[in-house]
């Protein structure tokens, strides 16, 4: 097996993954159908229903959209709010699958006037093919190049206006010519508790079974800030109702059946626990090296980096420092361990180190 399968294997087997899996496709019914449906993002709900309405109003192509920040927060469903609020045809694809200049020009030459084009991990686009989007999103032409060698000859095709949305979890690697021919960038943030508590009591309706408002708040504290997160639990909780607990799901039922999947109240899963008891058993809290992780947990490197540790920075349990990864006194007081003196992180860095890894630590979620 191929180490891209292996880390794909592994972040799909997570609950509390917030990369989409394949029984998320089978309830896209959930998703909101407007803006007014659309629970949280609030500012951004607000932008978007001016800059809807202003293009509605002068009968133009909205402006170009990019929708950037963590997997699980609504960018798909908020580009396709917009091409229903705009009462336009909405086309969808995604960086990795357009492979050559040619599946970009068709997919553009196809567009009607003021269509919406979605194009999700846009991050992943080849640069060869970037370079089509450029004329494209600006004056809406495409350059093509006609037959090879010496009879080759330039061929420009006027496009109809066009809005292209695109959306991506990793902001930092979307060159800086694409970025700036977005007139309208907007980045998601992580819910609240109580937007994902309503979020989950709208979901449950639609799924017909009871959930009591202490249920919905019992997930919803556990989901990690995500929706995505809190759908795919409150699935699971389904499953348990009627078969182990009564047909209501109150808190004490949904705390047992999110006991059973291994997703405590702070919403950390078993790999998570793995996690933070080899750097404080087997490495004194740290600092270690991400490979010797990697290798004491029989894991890949980018899973650690990009499927475990995201979220425990983000709850303040880890520190990625110069040296490597140390825990934070929050991990020990969760993994009901003494933090000793002599294991306090930041007595083992110099100043200029403590200076670098605090600026690691502040701009580890800006992209």
């Amino acid at each position: 097996m191929s180490e891209e399968n292996t880390t794909n294997k592994n972040e799909n087997e997570r609950i509390v993954n917030p990369e989409v899996a394949e029984d998320d496709y089978q309830n896209s019914s959930l998703r909101p159908q407007n803006l007014e449906e659309f629970i949280g993002q609030r500012q951004i709900r607000g932008n978007l229903r001016v800059f809807i309405d202003a293009a509605k109003g002068r009968q133009e192509a909205m402006d170009h959209v990019l929708l950037h920040g963590p997997p699980g927060l609504g960018k798909t469903t908020l580009a396709q709010i917009v091409a229903r609020e705009l009462g336009v045809n909405f086309r969808m694809t995604s960086g990795p699958t357009i492979t050559k200049a040619g599946d970009l020009s068709a997919l553009l030459t196809n567009l009607s006037p003021k269509d919406v084009l979605f194009i999700d991990e846009i991050h992943r686009l080849n640069p060869s093919i970037e370079e089509v989007l450029y004329p494209a999103m600006e004056d809406f032409q495409l350059d093509l190049m006609i037959g090879e060698g010496p009879a080759a000859r330039s061929l420009r095709i006027d496009l109809p206006p066009f809005t292209l949305i695109a959306a991506t979890t990793r902001s930092g690697l979307i060159t800086t010519p694409l970025r700036d021919r977005f007139g309208i960038p907007m980045r998601l943030q992580f819910y609240a508790e109580d937007e994902l508590e309503e979020i989950i009591k709208r979901a449950a309706d639609k799924l017909s079974f009871n959930i009591t408002t202490d249920g919905a708040n019992e997930i919803a504290r556990r989901s990690r800030g995500t929706p995505r997160v809190a759908g795919r639990l409150l699935r699971r909780v389904r499953d348990f109702e009627g078969v182990l607990f009564s047909e209501v799901i109150d808190a004490k039922a949904a705390d047992a059946a999110l006991g059973r999947l291994e997703v405590d109240n702070l919403g950390l899963d078993a790999m998570d626990k793995r996690y933070l008891n080899c750097i404080a058993r087997n490495y004194s809290g740290g600092p270690v090296g991400v490979d010797t992780l990697a290798a004491a947990l029989s894991e890949q490197r980018d899973v650690i980096e990009e499927v475990i540790e995201p979220y425990l920075l983000q709850q303040g349990f880890i520190d990625r420092t110069p040296r490597g990864r140390v825990l934070s006194p929050n991990a020990y007081d969760y993994l009901g361990l003494k933090l000793k003196k002599k294991q306090a992180q930041l007595e083992m860095l110099s100043n200029d180190e403590r200076d670098i890894y605090q600026s690691i630590r502040s701009d580890a979620y800006d992209e």
